[in-house]
């Protein structure tokens, strides 16, 4: 997987560019549907990461972008990685996108692309 281009709002996966955010499941790279998280908006200031969402742990490690960091990832996700036994890495999204540039067997994703 070779990421191209990352700015705010879009980011660009082995020449295709999304305009939104994006999970990176075994290679594959989707629209993370925020829908079941909005209902926590109001707790957070921002939509959060939940347990709701479909999140991909069918690997050994998730990384997750925070956007600018601003991106809240529910207590409930972190503890459910813990249980699973996933290393669950949290950054700013260009961050993480260096870190799956570097290493990404075993690794899914999910990345913010703004705030």
């Amino acid at each position: 997987m070779r990421f191209d281009a990352f700015s705010f709002g879009t980011i660009t996966i082995d020449g295709v560019t999304y305009p939104h955010d994006v999970v990176i499941a075994n290679g594959q790279v989707r629209k993370r549907s925020k829908k079941p998280s909005k209902k926590f908006r109001d707790a957070y200031g921002h939509t959060p990461l939940s347990i709701e969402e479909e999140i991909p742990w069918d690997c050994r490690r998730l990384v997750i972008g925070t956007g600018g960091g601003a991106l809240p990832v529910m207590p409930e996700v972190r503890r459910e990685a813990e249980r699973r036994g996933i290393e669950l890495i949290v950054r700013p999204t260009a961050e993480a996108i260096d870190l799956l540039q570097e290493q990404h067997k075993h690794t899914n994703a999910i990345l913010h692309l703004t705030c």
